[in-house]
């Protein structure tokens, strides 16, 4: 009914995109405000890391089900409804004094959230031309970041000017101007709306579980897992306290470092993007090599007997946001093992991995805090730091043996199919008799 990848698609994305960038600056919000948090609600670090983790566990519980709704209703609908929980979870965030109360308001903050990407990413799918979306995905998830940066230094400037409440209200009321350009403009798909597919209840258990048992669901999810959670632990909660209190830097220089994360992402996106889209087989490998560099930076800085010297903290900070772009990697497998009226309920259980690490990791990091500072975040020091951190080694590990373990299936897979392993050698990421139907 329409032409793809032109005009009308670029301005339906950049409606979509729009959200996406105000659910990365509510998700975001507390990065900074972390200890004010603290003192706020008068809670201890597991109780902080609660908020958060709770936040996720929404975020992550919820991606199945959207998924579901994605496939039935499309994507207008799940970004309007994400934009209104966000705004009414972020209002109530405001004016939060317990807390109970804060951790309903951050719950309703996750659900909104988790409704916006795996809709912007369906746009992106049914929007645009195969040789576009690889590219179109990552600078989706390059440009979404902009709202991290937002939920830096100027955030942490508002909360120190014009208090808590009147931050927090002042962010909830963009979603209200969002809301009016996502009635007006986003459209699901260009294509009759019988192409949706609808789902009927009999049919669900059987359609989750196909997609389940697709090794490229579970390398996507594999990908998403290992990469996502350093950089969103450390943009969404530790970062901060680690290089304030830590490391002994200034709040304006911590910010500013947290602000640096995103500006690396605006180049490693594009790059990783290009160079993955013309070779879709090596595309766990280039995440494997991301996770990999991660993890010896870390492993230096926290093996340092003292404080980090300024240039090596740049370092971490920058290659540690390159696992944002890394993991849009599984975005990629996903839309390769799965034709498009899957698509949604496939990305939906791939963005659970990066989400439930990040979690986990939080909650890990909170406890062995406590345990070690019982105190509270103002008797936290750099040994506490450098044993808490240290528990994402666990996690990069086991996410490691996932990738490699279900690459080797997933090619194997491939390989079944008549000529689609030479086509994903050549650098096709949609493969015949896999994610198409077999040509005529």
């Amino acid at each position: 009914m329409h032409d793809i990848g032109r005009r009308r698609a670029y301005a339906i994305w950049g409606a979509g995109l729009a959200v996406y960038v105000l659910a990365v600056f509510h998700r975001t919000s507390l990065g900074v405000a972390g200890l004010l948090a603290a003192d706020r609600f008068d809670i201890n670090a597991s109780q902080l890391a609660t908020f958060t983790v709770l936040q996720l566990a929404v975020y992550a519980g919820m991606q199945v089900p959207v998924g579901v709704a994605l496939d039935r209703f499309g994507s207008r609908i799940l970004i309007i409804s994400g934009l209104v929980c966000m705004t009414v979870g972020q209002l109530w965030f405001a004016v939060a004094d317990s807390f109970a109360m804060g951790l309903g308001a951050r719950a309703l903050v996750g659900a909104g959230d988790a409704m916006v990407f795996t809709a912007v990413l369906r746009l992106v799918a049914v929007w645009f031309l195969v040789r576009q979306a690889p590219v179109i995905t990552q600078v989706t998830g390059m440009i979404g970041q902009m709202g991290a940066v937002a939920a830096a230094v100027p955030l942490s400037a508002a909360l120190h000017g014009m208090g808590w409440t009147r931050t927090y209200a002042l962010a909830a009321s963009l979603g209200v101007i969002l809301l009016l350009g996502a009635f007006a403009v986003i459209k699901d798909s260009p294509y009759e709306r019988g192409e949706v597919e609808r789902i009927k209840l009999r049919a669900l258990r059987h359609s989750l579980t196909e997609v389940w048992r697709d090794p490229g669901t579970r390398l996507g999810l594999s990908v998403h897992f290992t990469s996502q959670f350093a950089p969103t632990v450390f943009a969404l909660l530790w970062g901060y306290p680690f290089l304030v209190s830590g490391q002994g830097l200034s709040p304006t220089t911590a910010s500013t470092l947290l602000t640096m994360m995103t500006f690396v992402a605006l180049v490693a996106g594009p790059t990783i993007g290009r160079w993955t889209g013309r070779n879709p087989y090596y595309r766990s490998v280039v995440a494997l090599g991301v996770v990999g560099a991660i993890a010896l930076v870390w492993a230096v800085v926290l093996a340092l007997p003292g404080r980090a010297p300024l240039w090596l903290l740049v370092v971490l900070v920058a290659v540690t946001a390159v696992g944002g772009p890394g993991s849009m990697i599984a975005f990629d497998l996903a839309r390769t093992f799965h034709r498009s009226d899957r698509l949604g309920r496939a990305s939906g259980v791939v963005n659970m991995g990066g989400f439930v690490a990040s979690l986990v990791t939080m909650a890990l990091i909170g406890l062995v805090l406590d345990r070690l500072a019982p105190g509270g975040p103002s008797t936290y020091t750099l040994d506490d730091f450098r044993i808490a951190m240290s528990v994402q080694f666990l996690l990069w590990g086991f996410g490691a043996w996932m990738i490699w373990r279900y690459r080797r299936r997933s090619l194997d897979r491939v390989a079944q199919s008549p000529g689609a392993m030479d086509a994903l050698r050549r650098g096709e990421a949609l493969l015949p008799g896999i994610s198409r139907d077999h040509e005529a």
